[in-house]
């Protein structure tokens, strides 16, 4: 009895998991979400160009990506907990960095690399390891699906306080002042702690870090996720930092750009919940191909209609619905295959692929609008990429994964 009771510590309650975790997201998310409100006037402040700020921004996403691995290794080793204390910290001293920065190299490196590092440890892989293993199979994928709504509604809420600080205190006093908000996250990670980490740690695993990643990465519908996720953090990035240069080089004011980016966070709540409820009644792969193929579709019509704040505002509640939504079914799917007990690594892993994809968006949007005076050819990449995410998405199988050689305690 005493043996079953360390190996199955007593279980936070689902309403404060889901309640720290989501608070947690919509300050990590919904600051990143605005860092595009900070393109031009950063740029045209230090006499940069859009490349130079966009790498920056590159650097940041695939700073996320690789060190999200090692952070969700930490969260499953160690708790979640101390992971999120110490990516608060950094999410402060990269913002502090981000508004001091007077060359090229040192933003590179704090909004790059220390903003980077702090988003892997206090955003969904880490908030999601503490619900698939706190919060029962038959309610995970909604309970993600709440948490992937809590990061949208911070969007939704913070881009327009950003907007208004930026507007009101200046670019620079704006970071400073997200720098001392983010630090919020601190406290409400205590609610995070699991009793399962105290002491000597988590109970013990059936199978070590590096045999659970081999066995992912061999797995088919593995390989599958990640390259669907490639695209979705191509797709999201690429918009979320270029499209206020975009709307703003075709003749519309910042605040269409502000309006917009707040309508995406505003209907990706109910995007992102819908996806994670449906999650637990239909297969996951084909939430994320209706998923895929009605992004490529939307941004087709948005081309291809005449640009004014009406449809721009369309394009922003279609394109919030199918933002994040993506999140809870990719997480929960690898939950379902896996089991949990690797969870945050996995779905850092996974993420990493999101990031690398990250990179390749909002850099590309930077380097060919520099070279062309145009964002069209990634729009028309970002199109074609849906259309293969979508493809890619369907062979995937989400049965649990049978492991030869398991020996019964």
């Amino acid at each position: 009895m005493n043996a079953a009771t360390h190996l199955l510590p007593p279980k936070l309650s689902a309403f404060q998991v889901l309640l720290c975790g989501a608070l947690i997201v919509t300050l990590s998310m919904g600051i990143r979400h605005g860092f595009g409100l900070w393109l031009l006037p950063i740029t045209q402040a230090q006499g940069w160009t859009r490349e130079t700020f966009a790498l920056a921004l590159a650097i940041q996403n695939l700073s996320w990506g690789v060190l999200g691995v090692f952070a969700g290794m930490a969260a499953d080793r160690f708790g979640a907990f101390k992971v999120l204390v110490v990516g608060a910290g950094l999410y402060a001293l990269g913002l502090v960095g981000m508004a001091l920065s007077t060359d090229s190299l040192s933003f590179a490196l704090t909004t790059g690399v220390l903003i980077g590092a702090a988003q892997a440890g206090t955003t969904y892989a880490v908030v999601y390891g503490v619900i698939g293993r706190q919060i029962s199979a038959e309610k995970r994928s909604w309970a993600m699906g709440v948490a992937a709504a809590a990061g949208s509604f911070g969007q939704f809420l913070m881009v327009p306080v950003e907007g208004w600080l930026i507007s009101s205190w200046g670019w620079q006093q704006a970071l400073l002042v997200l720098a001392v908000a983010v630090l919020l996250i601190a406290p409400l990670a205590w609610g995070l702690r699991e009793p399962g980490f105290a002491g000597n740690g988590p109970a013990v695993r059936e199978q070590s870090i590096v045999q659970a990643l081999r066995e992912a990465l061999r797995y088919r519908s593995f390989q599958l996720l990640m390259a669907g996720y490639f695209v979705c953090g191509f797709q999201v990035v690429f918009i979320g930092v270029h499209m206020p240069s975009y709307l703003k080089d075709n003749g519309l004011s910042p605040q269409v750009a502000g309006y917009a980016l707040a309508l995406i966070g505003l209907f990706n709540v109910v995007g992102t919940y819908a996806a994670g409820s449906l999650g637990q009644r239909m297969p996951k792969r084909h939430i994320l191909a209706f998923i895929y193929a009605s992004r490529s579709l939307a941004i087709a019509v948005f081309l291809w209609a005449p640009l004014t704040p009406m449809s721009v505002y369309i394009f922003a509640g279609v394109m919030g619905v199918l933002w994040l939504s993506t999140v809870p079914p990719t997480n929960a799917a690898v939950a379902q295959i896996f089991g949990v007990a690797h969870l945050s690594m996995l779905s850092g892993f996974v993420f990493f692929s999101h990031q690398i994809g990250s990179f390749m968006g909002v850099w590309l949007g930077g380097y060919l609008y520099d070279r062309t005076g145009s964002y069209d050819i990634v729009w028309y990449i970002s199109i074609a990429l849906g259309v293969f995410a979508a493809l890619v998405n369907l062979p995937v199988r989400e049965t649990p994964i049978v492991r030869a050689g398991a020996v019964p305690a």
